[in-house]
């Protein structure tokens, strides 16, 4: 009776908070679009949109993180969580949700402690400006209270409750603990994030909880400044291209333009051989100048193409490599919110960022299409298209590289900024849904989802933060230019050095919070060796996303592996050719650094 009630409970919860999530995304969507009409039609500004739609970016992430908690988007690396026996596992999913409880009490008390100690008002919006740090404050009990409905309603109340009482008891002892240690406070938190990961807490979680328990240790960040910097992480204007992206790859699918793409993509090269997997590549070439998320075009590529390749012959662990693999595209091909997270860490130009992207998207495409040329044997090859059809192919997607012009070209020539493209491509996207005549469901779904991913990428980023913070005052970022300078200080020693490390921590790092961390960490020691900083941050992006293919992470290879129920191990195996391939384009990619 008590878990029926729990599940009810948070049904209605969850189906709120996504309603809630959607509406805050299509009100954001509204107020960065009439920014831009009236400044380009009327000469006129709309006085504190840039505050107003950064506060309700704030208020996404706090509304949609509970929303993320059981699924992919929480980011758990739970590789060695499955070996366990069910005993383990049992302890372990307790330790678990003891990280998720200090985040979650972290947020509350930390976000209320800033309320009543922050005073002033916003001179734009007249508004307080506590109310900011008010919305990361909810959204940590709401993390609560979902957490508890949760586990309430898997038949886990006693491990809750175990998760609750020993949770709150480290909150309230720590600030009060002095513990000697001559490790310095970052070692700490790297082991303390380390336990986090090993026993599949979210990893924003585990970011915030090691932040806050190095506080025993030492740590010059005490509560209220690890909310604040939250806070201030997620807090840029730049980062709003992120649920707009997300959005147009949501409704892209729905409207049935990609589609659109993979008919021109068959035109050009399906009659060749292994047409229908080059089909597949150029369809990731083509779907990423407009989605700019690897996971949205590996869900659409498992459903699009993995039965047909299996039609045709293709192993099932086979084509499902090739769709993850030609996944990795979409967040090298502009627009690609990993270049956007680099950006925001960093403060590198996106638009020089993006052109980046284009010849590194280039150099991975023709190395995976020479791979898949080796490795495949289509037994069924396609019809070469007629001129005709060629021409209407192109034709009906044309609607498809309408995005890559509003957005490339556009933040390129510097005609609106990234956040101001995504959204003009978003209500792009949108359009053409309506013209498809999509149902009201089909949009709502869309803007949900595209909420609540960016809310757990926006988590991350603002968690990040006091991470970072920490690792800077313990100088990492001067051991690790040391270390390259006794390696000689050349560029080829930096690339090598760094290329490792990055090799290394995306093993058992999303791709987002390795950027977040280290590239501010690696991009000084790159400059000092005479790198290019734009051409390094492509390099860091290229090196990173190759591991959504490399175990124990691997998200494009769940993702498939998920769609098209095939166990990851397969999947893992049969990657490996086109993993090869990409790491061959890496290298082709850092020579040129070296070279030019």
């Amino acid at each position: 009776m008590v878990a029926r009630t729990a599940s009810h409970l948070l049904r209605s919860l969850e189906a709120a908070l996504g309603a809630l999530c959607a509406f805050i995304l299509a009100v954001l969507l509204v107020v960065v679009l009439t920014t831009v009409v009236l400044r380009y039609l009327f000469s006129a500004g709309f006085m504190g949109s840039e505050d107003l739609s950064v506060w309700l970016h704030v208020a996404l992430i706090a509304f949609g993180a509970p929303l993320s908690l059981n699924s992919a988007l929480a980011m758990r690396l739970d590789v060695f969580v499955r070996l366990l026996p069910r005993r383990g596992q049992s302890a372990t999913d307790v330790v678990a949700d003891i990280f998720t409880v200090l985040s979650g009490l972290i947020l509350s008390f930390g976000g209320s402690e800033i309320m009543t100690m922050l005073g002033g008002v916003s001179p734009t919006l007249g508004l307080p400006e506590w109310i900011r740090f008010g919305f990361l404050g909810a959204g940590g009990a709401l993390l609560l209270l979902v957490l508890l409905l949760q586990r309430i309603t898997d038949g886990k109340a006693a491990q809750i409750l175990l998760a609750l009482a020993i949770g709150a008891s480290l909150y309230f002892s720590i600030p009060h603990l002095a513990l000697s240690f001559d490790w310095p406070p970052s070692i700490v938190l790297g082991l303390v994030a380390a336990i986090g990961l090993v026993v599949a807490a979210p990893l924003p979680h585990a970011f915030l909880a090691a932040a806050y328990v190095v506080i025993a240790f030492g740590s010059t960040l005490p509560e209220p400044a690890i909310v604040a910097s939250t806070v201030t992480g997620m807090s840029k204007f730049l980062l709003l291209a992120i649920p707009f992206f997300l959005l147009v790859g949501g409704l892209l699918t729905a409207s049935g333009v990609a589609n659109q793409l993979v008919r021109f993509a068959a035109a050009l090269v399906g009659h060749r051989r292994a047409g229908l997997a080059q089909t597949t590549l150029l369809t990731s070439v083509l779907f990423s100048g407009a989605s700019g998320s690897s996971v949205a075009n590996a869900a659409f590529g498992a459903s699009t193409f993995q039965p047909e390749l299996v039609k045709r012959g293709y192993p099932p662990a086979q084509a499902a490599a090739i769709i993850a693999s030609t996944s990795v595209l979409d967040n090298i091909i502009p627009p690609s919110v990993a270049f956007l997270i680099l950006a925001a860490a960093t403060n590198l130009s996106v638009g020089s960022l993006l052109v980046g992207g284009f010849f590194a998207g280039g150099v991975m495409a023709v190395c995976l299409a020479v791979a898949i040329h080796i490795t495949v044997r289509e037994q069924q090859p396609q019809a070469r298209a007629s001129g005709t059809e060629r021409w209407r192919s192109a034709v009906a997607a044309i609607p498809a590289f309408g995005l890559g012009i509003i957005v490339v070209v556009g933040i390129r020539m510097g005609v609106v900024t990234t956040t101001e493209a995504a959204a003009l491509a978003a209500i792009y996207t949108l359009v053409l849904g309506i013209s498809a005549r999509l149902r009201f469901q089909a949009l709502f779904a869309a803007f949900r989802q595209a909420a609540t991913e960016a809310s757990a990428i926006g988590l991350l980023i603002g968690t990040a933060g006091p991470f970072a913070f920490l690792l800077a005052v313990d100088n990492v970022s001067g051991i690790i230019a040391d270390l390259t300078t006794a390696l000689g200080g050349s560029a080829i020693a930096v690339l090598l050095l760094s290329n490792l490390i990055l090799l290394v921590v995306g093993l058992v790092l999303d791709i987002g919070a390795a950027i977040l961390l280290f590239g501010p960490i690696l991009l000084p020691a790159a400059v000092a060796a005479g790198i290019d900083p734009i051409h390094f941050g492509v390099i860091i992006v290229v090196n990173l996303m190759i591991h959504g293919l490399t175990p124990p992470l691997g998200m494009l290879i769940f993702v498939v592996s998920g769609v098209t129920r095939l166990p990851a191990s397969a999947l893992f195996r049969a990657v490996l050719p086109y993993l090869f391939a990409l790491l061959i384009a890496l290298t082709i990619i850092c020579a040129w650094a070296v070279i030019f």
